[in-house]
């Protein structure tokens, strides 16, 4: 989704939350906007990107029966 914590400018610490200056302030981070910097990259700051394996073995339990 296109929300501020999914874009790689995201960052919590920053001025507006935002290493993008030139943006326009959002006041809800993880509601859908349509700023013109976004650029896809959750959990680019902070290094908690979850890893590969973890993904698919989260989606893998979302359609397993029982």
């Amino acid at each position: 989704m296109r929300v501020c914590k999914n874009c790689k400018h995201y960052d919590p610490k920053s001025y507006n939350e935002c290493h993008e200056t030139q943006a326009d302030r959002v006041v809800e981070k993880d509601r859908r906007n349509f700023c013109d910097f976004f650029s896809p990259g959750a959990f680019a700051q902070g290094g908690n990107e979850p890893k590969r394996d973890d993904i698919f073995r989260e989606l893998d339990s979302l359609f397993k029966k029982g």
